[in-house]
């Protein structure tokens, strides 16, 4: 990855919006790009999501990151990483907020490692108020969630038992005067019980990026729905098609599809996130019934 920067609250570049939270962080270490007056949005919510907490963070996460605004989250699994890897396929910015320093061995958790790179490369940033060797711990990650809500205009959490770590980041937001917003769920599911707390507290109820966009008044850019949105869409129908055949190998999809590999990569990773397919490992997919 790129070398590891810092820059002090008194700097030219230091985010606007960080600087009036309380007890910002004096100096950040970055990686990648950091964009003084950019509009942030945070999605966050629970490690162990379900099939419905991911559809309903695509869902959010798309029509925010075509509305324009910088998707932010803790690059943790569950939640965090599929709001990140809905970013980066829609070739849309992200934000990843770590709660350990920005060494490579020390990142968490490993295994989005892979992720933290392809977030620096496509034009994201890797954010941090801590030395580079510094490891996580109890104390460091819910001391990162205060900059996850600082840096952003508001925040949205999908699923969230309660005890998550990301009710602690709606406390920040809350204490930081930032918009909160909750996707409800089964009365059943422990992941609702963050979600429905914060809905009784006056967290906003949402159901879909459209309902926040409208609080923030903002709206989605529906040019970027053009053709290209289409092309992509008739490309997905070709891998669907193939697929209702059985379980294919990558390669086998390419071949019948006749679309480049780059591109039935990452309609395959896309599609995997949506929930629409199933990979079984070694590269072969399966429709997800």
């Amino acid at each position: 990855m790129t070398k590891i920067q810092t820059i002090s609250i008194q700097e030219k570049g230091y985010p606007e919006i960080l600087k009036k939270i309380k007890n910002p962080p004096s100096l950040l270490y970055f990686q990648g790009k950091i964009l003084e007056k950019e509009k942030c949005f945070a999605v966050v919510g629970s490690r162990k999501c379900s099939p419905y907490g991911k559809e309903a963070t695509f869902r959010i996460v798309s029509e925010l990151a075509l509305a324009g605004l910088t998707i932010v989250s803790g690059l943790a699994p569950g939640i965090d990483t599929i709001a990140h890897k809905t970013a980066l396929e829609l070739k849309k910015r992200t934000i990843a907020v770590l709660g350990t320093g920005l060494e490579e061995k020390v990142i968490y958790p490993q295994e989005n490692l892979t992720l933290a790179r392809k977030i620096v490369n496509q034009g994201g940033l890797l954010l941090s108020e801590y030395p580079p060797f510094t490891h996580g711990s109890k104390f460091t990650f819910p001391a990162r969630n205060r900059l996850i809500s600082g840096i952003s205009l508001g925040v949205v959490i999908v699923e969230a038992d309660l005890k998550s770590g990301a009710l602690i980041t709606a406390q920040w937001a809350k204490q930081q005067k930032r918009k909160i917003f909750a996707v409800p769920g089964s009365i059943y599911s422990r992941l609702s019980q963050g979600p429905h707390f914060l809905i009784k507290q006056g967290a906003i109820l949402v159901e879909n990026g459209q309902d926040i966009l409208k609080v923030l008044g903002l709206k989605i850019k529906t040019k970027e729905k053009s053709k290209e949105k289409e092309a992509e869409d008739e490309e997905s129908k070709l891998i669907l098609k193939v697929l209702e055949k059985g379980a294919q190998n990558i390669n086998q999809i390419i071949e019948a599809t006749r679309l480049a590999p780059k591109k039935v990569i990452s309609l395959l990773s896309l599609m995997e996130i949506e929930g629409k397919v199933k990979n079984l490992g070694n590269n072969t997919f399966i429709l997800n019934s």
